[in-house]
């Protein structure tokens, strides 16, 4: 059995160590140089979610939420859920308290909110800012200060006509008994306290929100 001295100094002298380990330096250095580039000019060095997580679908019509797997499978589903008072609409518009439909991804957890956990989604996304952008809804230095914050996966800003701040959360100290009878939300989509903190378990940082 040899020593450790003895590998090290097998190491030191032998051509097959030293072919061996001169790639595997080299290439973590070109790897490091080029996450470090990718660092620096902004862009994305990971993916934004894995295919293989959970995903939401949130019906507005049934009003249930429903989790599905990577396979799309069903893995939980919660009835009653409450919407935006004002209904649902292609594009929410600050202060119409429509909960918007698209397909989003959760962007920023906040576990101290007054409804308890709020899971906020990314909207607006990039599509609807394009698209309001279009219609005259925002204007071009609103639209592209959105699409930066998009493509740098922080949260897009919310003091344009669009709004923001939206995601899904429980009651807090909310009135269940309302929460069952209308829907009460500024465009958020809400669900019971026992209801939401069960759905912790599949709600991470770029989790998809599919609404519908």
């Amino acid at each position: 059995m040899q020593t450790e001295n003895q590998s090290r100094r097998r190491c030191k002298n032998g051509m097959r160590c030293h072919v061996f380990h001169m790639p595997i330096r080299w290439i973590t250095r070109q790897v490091t140089s080029a996450l470090l580039v990718a660092f620096i000019l902004g862009a994305p060095v990971l993916s934004w979610a894995s295919s293989r997580l959970p995903w939401i679908q949130v019906d507005t019509r049934m009003l249930t939420l429903t989790v599905f797997s990577a396979e799309n499978q069903v893995v939980a589903r919660f009835n009653n859920i409450s919407i935006g008072s004002g209904g649902t609409a292609e594009i929410h518009r600050r202060g119409d308290e429509t909960t918007p439909l698209g397909v989003y991804r959760i962007a920023w957890i906040d576990r101290n909110s007054r409804f308890g956990t709020f899971y906020g989604i990314d909207y607006p996304s990039a599509e609807i800012a394009r698209r309001a952008h279009a219609e005259g809804i925002i204007s071009r230095p609103e639209r592209d200060s959105i699409l930066t914050a998009l493509q740098h996966h922080r949260i897009p800003p919310s003091h344009t006509p669009l709004g923001g701040r939206l995601g899904i959360h429980g009651l807090g100290r909310g009135d269940p008994d309302i929460h069952k009878t209308v829907n009460w939300t500024d465009g958020c989509v809400a669900l019971s306290n026992p209801q939401i903190r069960q759905m912790s378990r599949w709600m991470h940082i770029g989790t998809r929100v599919v609404i519908r």
